[in-house]
């Protein structure tokens, strides 16, 4: 545990320094934003999210308003993990649940540093673990033990599932960062609801293995989360190339969902460094809540 907290504490470090020499304006604004308040109303201004917009007001006829909100005392981060067998695929040591464990990791003691409340739910088909929001050294190390140390009780995946248990669960506006591959079907409409009541940030970790896969012949491939083996003739050209755009398309498609539904989508590959993917999104968001 005191190498893997050192191991992210460094990747921490590296982050908040390359953030400081990149970020035009407030390092802490990116963990900020979210957990608000109602406050009061005023005009619609071009730039303001739309999610901000209240029909009510605006439906009487003397303007589009906008509510406008106080930042609350304790900002709220809740770091949504999917954990199901999907994960698995990747190279030893570098697989995208290790990947998506790292991140989870390191932007918890980021939240920390900045004095954001964080909690964590684990999820597959089924609710794995929660630990809920808290602050602190021992709270930290609670939240890295939870994410590194956790068993499942299922491979299964099921995104809407949870989805709506984080919708149920979690009352106050919060900053909502999950972590999945999103190969699932069926989440679209309890993730937009998700962004409408939260600030969500979607962070879809993938491998090249998911889209190059070799000419082997008729090969068996094995299903973690329904236990069940396929056998499959890799050979066909028209094979690969289905894969391939498949994977492509349904990237583009969380990609357009998030973009309409005002939610920040990131990409890492598992062959990527962390910290580069994350400074652009930080970069994003510091510049929308400037802009706001």
């Amino acid at each position: 545990m005191k190498h893997l907290l050192k191991k992210l504490r460094k990747y921490e470090i590296m982050l908040r320094k390359v953030a400081n020499n990149h970020l035009q304006g407030d390092y802490r604004s990116i963990f900020k934003g979210a957990g608000l308040e109602f406050d009061d109303l005023r005009p619609y201004q071009y730039g303001d999210d739309v999610r901000t917009i209240e029909w009510k007001v605006s439906a009487k006829g003397h303007g589009t308003f906008v509510k406008t909100f106080k930042e609350e005392k304790d900002q709220s981060v809740i770091f949504l993990l999917d954990v199901s067998g999907s994960q698995n695929i990747g190279a030893k040591g570098r697989k995208k649940i290790d990947l998506g464990k790292e991140i989870a990791g390191v932007l918890t003691l980021a939240a920390l540093y900045e004095g954001s409340q964080v909690g964590l739910i684990s999820y597959s088909d089924e609710k794995e673990q929660v630990v809920l929001p808290g602050k602190g050294q021992r709270h930290g190390v609670k939240i890295i033990r939870a994410i590194f140390q956790h068993e499942n009780k299922s491979l299964k995946t099921d995104l809407n599932s949870m989805f709506t248990y984080t919708l149920n669960m979690v009352k106050k506006r919060s900053i909502i960062i999950v972590i999945s591959d999103f190969i699932d079907e069926g989440y679209e409409r309890t993730l937009k609801a998700m962004g409408e009541k939260h600030d969500v940030v979607a962070i879809q970790v993938t491998d090249p293995r998911e889209t190059m896969l070799p000419s082997l012949g008729i090969i068996p491939i094995y299903d973690k989360e329904e236990d069940k083996t396929t056998w499959v003739n890799t050979a066909f050209r028209t094979f690969s190339k289905k894969i391939s755009s498949t994977f492509t398309e349904e990237r583009e498609a969380i990609s357009d969902l998030c973009k309409r539904h005002q939610i920040n989508y990131l990409p890492i590959d598992t062959q990527q460094d962390i910290v580069l993917p994350l400074i652009e999104l930080f970069k994003y968001r510091n510049k929308t809540r400037k802009r706001g």
